[in-house]
Formats: C-alpha cells, structure tokens, sequence
C-alpha cells in the first residue's frame, strides 16, 4: 500500500514536530518551507531575544538541551541550534523543501456543505478528496501544483503578515516624514545593521510587549539619554524580573495539576467546579503574594506599570513577560534613555508621533510597530476557497477541535496555533494527537459535537482572558489540554508515579516522551 503524502506548511517548532511525528507513524511528510533555513520564529530575531520561561519547559520531550547550555534561558543563538539539532537528530531536513512559498491551496474532493461527520465518513483519508498545492521556488522563480492526502498547517501566528493599526485619512505614517517599519523589518537586519539603523535617531516604539521591551532596550544601549527611546503603548503587562518570588519557581506552580484544581476549566465536571470553587479563596492569596512581589521587586507603582488587571489574567492569555536584567531596565528609565508613554490611541504628524488623550507631540526620526502579527488572516489567506476562509474568518480566533482540526474543513490539521506558556510544549503534544489521528488510532466525534466543544473553548477563554480570548491561549491549562489528548490516544494521562508527583511535581514535555 502506497505512503499516504502529507504536506507540512513550515519548519518552524511545529512543522519539524509534525514531520517527525509522521515519519514515526510511517507517512510520507513533505514540508514546504518559506526561508532558507529551520527554525520559525527562532531563523532571526533581535539580538538580545531570550527564552522567555526556563528551558526546561522549553525542550522536546524525547531530545533533551545538551549540556553545553548552562543559561536557565538560553539565547535565541543557542534555541536555533538547539532546534537545528533536533532536526539533524530525527533526520528531518531530507524531507524540507526550502525557499518554496505556498502560494496557495484548493480541494479537490466532493463537496462538504451536507457533512455530519469530518471528511463526510469520519475518517482522515477518505476514498475521494486530494489537496493541491501551488508552490513557488524563490530561488527559480518556477512554480509547481503538488497532489497530498493531508495538509497541516504549521504556519505559526508570530511571523510574516505584520498587524499594524488602522489610522483615520491624514493622520496614517503616510504624514510622518521619517521612517515607520514593523518589528518585522527590524528582527530580519543583520545585528550590526540594527545597531546602525537606530544610532543617533530619535525612536518611537509602538507596543510594550517582549518585542517592544527589547528593541527599546536596544536603541537605549545604542544611544543612551541624548537620543532616547519612547515606548507608546495602550495598557501595561505583568512583568517578571525573575521566576522565583521568594525563592519559589513560579513554573512549578504554574505546570503542575495542583496549580489546575484551583482553577475552572473548560467542559470540566461538577466535582472538579466545585473544587475550583472552593479553593479560589487560596488562588487569589496565592497569585496576591506573587503580584505583590513583582511590583515592589520591580517598583512599578513608582514608573505607573501597575496592570490593572490581575497577575493570573496575563498568565492565562499568555501575555505574561520575563524581563531579563530588570535592573538595567529601570536604569534605562532612570537616566532616560528610555520613556513611557501610556495612551489608548495616537496618530502621526509631520514630525512624528501625537498622544491622543492630551496632544503631545513626541518627535521622532523612527517609528518601529511593535504590534505583532495578524495569524488568522494568514491561515484564510492560504486557502483558494472563499469558503473555506470564510469558516476561518468568522471569529477573532479561529476555532479548532482540540485547537488543531478545523471541523468543516476536509483533510487539514493547523499545529502551533494556539499557544500556550510553551509553545514546544502544545507544538509536539499537538502533532503527537494529529499523527495518531492520522494512524486511525482514535475518531473524530460528529462536526455538531466538534463545533460545541469549540464553543465551549471559546466562552471559556472570553471569561478567563477578556480581550486577548482570540490570541487562542491555553489559558495556564495545558495540562487539561494534554490530558484531553492522552484519552483520546489511549495514553494514561497521570504520567508521574505516585499521588503526590501527579500532583505537586511540575508537568514538563519530558513527561510525554513516548516509551
């Protein structure tokens, strides 16, 4: 019987983590890869990126960091390296196709408006239905349409299609006479040509994320007080200086299934509700002490940082930042070298940037969008049916059965999506779950029970997330979400020894390696 072709859209964490699991299931993967290397987010970033949460909660589960990497957060150098080793590791790179952009993909099967069941049996190959891939080579410029079984979709959000905010005509970075790029254009320069760029320029930072906060600290090391660096942001973030308020690592409170009885979760059962409920009491003086921690530690009140919402609202959408060298941060602060600048819109004029809220006028020669990346529109954007990006389209995220199976779409899986602390961490478990999926281990319930389930998801990201629900956070659960998957795979999901390891030790990729 002939491999089953399997095409993989990226060799970013997730691309590499589904080929491998496809190979180990016995399919033909064939990954299409934009640049001209591995690596996703990691290929090129600015110099000063870190991990952002301990490496070890960072790692694939069955490829450890080898020794030579001392650093609880290793340096974007050493995360490429590391993920370049995995791949030479599972001899993965005979199977990518670098410098191939995918400009598009269309269905070539029977029509799926009338389907009850995922691919209209249930089944992930059915007798009818192909997909075909148009694939340009950067290089040759030729182009050519490849016929697969499957798609996964390992796009990621953080990467290729910039969001930059909407202005009103007359008020856009059309009027600004100096220079406004993405973050985007800034990671992709040589680190010497970065450094170059800012020198001696006046600079606006729009966004006060991680990406933000490090170019700020970059053009501040550049250029210091006599030409400093305004951050123009809309709402502050919890920052940690550390990971270990009072000497507790906060991972193995976050990680670990003691940390989840204390919180609600998704189509969770009555006793477990009840048990969140009755130890919230102990969740809100365990995350008061840390919040409490972090701004004296940090002294956020003195530089009006203090979030207005909670410590465990950031955790939950991801949104939550390790700040490396923090002292050196406020230093910047101090000196000037840095400045805030907190408003909920802004707009350009000739010179540079005007604070709504009270028409302040801060002079620029640089303005640099850190505003991320807009994700969904990059999934719809792939598919030639209109149909089909509707479906994707139709919410602020995009809403997946156990965040990887779009239900009304045939014969595609979408990998590294939804993120949660780790995004290694969800990237493997997902292509793990997709793999056996595909092995025919387990099926898919009907697309009405899919398509609730999802609804369940999302009304349970709105409470606990508020505005950032669409960013597709695991919310903190990603032990549930594992959970999930080990039942529909046939794994037991306590996969520790003995009661109190299930609970109180902290749940890492190493704990899912497959024995």
């Amino acid at each position: 019987m002939d491999k089953k072709q399997i095409a993989i859209i990226g060799a970013g964490v997730a691309g590499l983590t589904a080929c491998k699991h496809c190979l180990s299931k016995g399919f033909n993967p064939i990954v299409f890869e934009l640049e001209s290397e591995i690596g996703g987010v990691w290929t090129k970033t600015i110099r000063t990126t870190r991990l952002q949460i301990p490496k070890a909660m960072y790692q694939f589960s069955d490829f450890p960091w080898p020794p030579s990497v001392t650093d609880t957060f290793p340096t974007q150098q050493e995360v490429h390296d590391y993920i370049r080793s995995y791949a030479a590791h599972f001899k993965l790179v005979p199977h990518i196709n670098f410098n191939s952009r995918v400009k598009g993909m269309s269905y070539n099967g029977p029509a799926s408006d009338a389907w009850s069941l995922w691919n209209g049996n249930g089944q992930s190959f059915p007798p009818e239905g192909k997909w075909n891939i148009t694939v340009e080579n950067t290089q040759t410029s030729t182009t050519k349409v490849c016929r697969v079984d499957f798609v996964i979709l390992c796009l990621g959000r953080f990467k290729d299609v910039p969001n930059i905010p909407h202005f009103p005509a007359g008020k856009g970075p059309e009027v600004f006479r100096g220079e406004a790029i993405h973050s985007m254009a800034y990671s992709a320069m040589d680190n010497n040509k970065a450094a170059e760029f800012v020198k001696g320029k006046k600079v606006v930072v729009v966004g006060f994320g991680k990406t933000g906060l490090d170019i700020a600290r970059e053009c501040a090391s550049v250029n210091g007080p006599e030409h400093p660096c305004t951050i123009v942001y809309r709402r502050d973030h919890w920052k940690l200086g550390n990971w270990f308020p009072f000497g507790i690592p906060v991972p193995n409170f976050i990680f670990s299934r003691f940390r989840e009885l204390l919180i609600h979760k998704p189509g969770e059962n009555f006793i477990l509700s009840l048990v969140a409920t009755l130890l919230s009491p102990l969740r809100w003086a365990i995350w008061k002490s840390i919040e409490t921690y972090v701004k004296t530690s940090l002294q956020l009140a003195k530089y009006d940082m203090v979030p207005q919402h909670s410590l465990a609202q950031d955790i939950h959408s991801g949104l939550i930042m390790y700040l490396p060298n923090p002292n050196n941060f406020i230093d910047a602060i101090e000196n000037g070298s840095i400045k805030l600048n907190k408003s909920p819109s802004f707009s350009f004029y000739e010179k540079g940037v005007l604070i709504s809220e009270d028409n302040t006028q801060i002079e620029a020669d640089i303005v640099i969008f850190a505003t991320g990346f807009d994700g969904p529109k990059k999934v719809k954007d792939i598919f030639e049916s209109p149909k089909f990006g509707h479906l994707i389209e139709g919410s602020p995220r995009v809403g997946l059965y156990r965040e990887c199976i779009p239900p009304r779409i045939p014969q595609v899986a979408v990998v590294g999506f939804s993120e949660g602390l780790s995004s290694l961490y969800v990237s493997e478990s997902t292509s793990r779950w997709v793999a056996a999926l595909l092995e025919g281990k387990f099926k898919l319930p009907s697309i009405n029970e899919m398509e609730n389930h999802i609804a369940t998801w999302e009304e349970y990201l709105k409470q606990v997330c508020g505005d950032y629900y669409h960013l597709s956070p695991l919310c903190g659960s990603e032990i549930w979400y594992n959970d999930q998957m080990c039942k529909d795979m046939g794994m037991n999901p306590m996969r520790k020894k003995g009661l109190f390891a299930n609970l109180f030790q902290p749940y890492g990729p190493s704990d899912y390696v497959e024995k």
